[in-house]
């Protein structure tokens, strides 16, 4: 009886439950797509160094990250090799040689991350080799072929074809230097990233640095996230003479903004839900002032203060529920169309590119925060009735009934 009580009484005032239902609706809405666009972002550019660098899982000398020398190999590489075949958790893996060195040509210089890779092995663990824009990604054939990005191209004034000198200290520190010709140019979401880093052979690195194996860095593509932390523990014990870290550990920034994303989905939450529960209490608060009489009469006539109350918190949440679920709906709806036409930012692709972001976004929310949010509506609206509820318990029946 006090639940159909409470749903008659919120429609009395039409306009003013209907403006408040309303608000609660593009609230939610609008506060759910932000949500959405933020951790679409986040996890845009979390994937985005995955595949272009990082990969799930890496394997390094121990002392190879401390000054990143070519001496510092990995030496039992087969094993290496073959145990990561074996796993059957492992999607694919690649090798690699770094060195820090430095691309020249004839108008200019910079400093640059030298990786010799093996481009088929490459190809299946990251996506660096579907991201060019001319020429064509490094393969098997030719002599000494380099892949650059688009703004060190820019910037040393070079095309597909052209000549230019990589320079760099070999396992005894002494210089060498590798005229390489330009065999494709690539463009990804980050800048900075194709600025620093150029793409020769492997097998071509390890001539000019005169060894058999200049591997330094293998780096592991597994099937989901969820079986890194198994697969690394395994790896360490059979490898503890090496560096294994997960991708959480080699870009410390990206688990810590994984972290930091929740707790930032959740607060925004609370701060939206805090703003709209004053909406809801001062619609409620009027509506008890407007029937002081009909409610001292009330209590004149018996019904005591826990069925007052009771009614009161019905109608604050009935408020909530009519708007909730519809702007939850809504920003669903909203949500699952741009996670698959995307929203383009491209008159923010200058600012994107430097956090490393493409321009198009798509955003992205798992289902909890749905259940989650529904969970605290009803909280809010508890929380938002029992202000008016005591105004109305605080009312002395004689005194109410002589209102006007």
């Amino acid at each position: 009886m006090l639940l159909k009580i409470a749903w008659r009484n919120i429609w009395r005032n039409k306009l003013r439950s209907g403006v408040v239902i309303t608000s609660i609706v593009l609230g939610i809405w609008a506060g759910l797509f932000v949500i959405a666009l933020s951790a679409g972002l986040n996890e845009q550019r979390k994937v985005s160094v995955i595949e272009n660098s990082i990969s799930h899982v890496q394997y390094h000398h121990p002392e190879f990250l401390k000054d990143r020398n070519a001496k510092y190999v990995i030496d039992d590489i087969e094993s290496v090799e073959a145990s990561i075949q074996s796993d059957s958790t492992v999607l694919n893996y690649t090798k690699r040689g770094l060195v820090n060195g430095m691309a020249s040509s004839a108008r200019g210089g910079n400093g640059v991350v030298i990786s010799g890779i093996d481009p088929e092995m490459e190809a299946r663990v990251t996506t660096i080799g579907e991201k060019v824009v001319d020429g064509a990604f490094l393969s098997q054939e030719g002599r000494f072929p380099v892949y650059i990005g688009q703004a060190l191209a820019e910037k040393m004034n070079v095309h597909v074809r052209s000549k230019i000198v990589l320079t760099f200290q070999d396992s005894e520190s002494e210089i060498v230097a590798g005229a390489f010709r330009v065999a494709g140019i690539y463009k990804t979401v980050s800048k900075k990233y194709d600025e620093m880093n150029v793409f020769v052979r492997l097998s071509d690195l390890e001539k000019l640095l005169h060894t058999d194996n200049g591997v330094n860095e293998v780096a592991v593509l597994l099937k989901e996230f969820e079986v890194i932390p198994p697969f690394v523990e395994r790896q360490r014990a059979s490898y503890p003479e090496l560096k294994i870290e997960p991708w959480d550990e080699i870009s410390p920034e990206l688990g810590y903004a994984d972290e930091m994303m929740e707790i930032f989905l959740y607060l925004f939450l609370g701060i939206l839900l805090a703003a709209l529960s004053f909406g809801i209490v001062n619609t409620m608060l009027m509506a008890v002032l407007e029937r002081k009489r009909e409610l001292g009469m009330l209590m004149s006539v018996g019904m005591n203060k826990a069925r007052i109350f009771a009614m009161i918190t019905f109608e604050t949440i009935a408020i909530a529920l009519a708007g909730g679920p519809l702007g939850i709906l809504m920003a669903w709806l909203t949500i699952v169309y741009f996670q698959s036409a995307g929203l383009d930012l491209s008159f923010y692709a200058q600012g994107l590119e430097e956090f490393g972001i493409d321009p198009i976004v798509y955003p992205y929310l798992e289902f909890q925060y749905y259940w989650s949010l529904a969970i605290m509506v009803v909280i809010m609206a508890i929380l938002a009735s029992v202000y008016p509820a005591r105004k109305a318990l605080k009312m002395n029946p004689a005194q109410a009934v002589r209102a006007i």
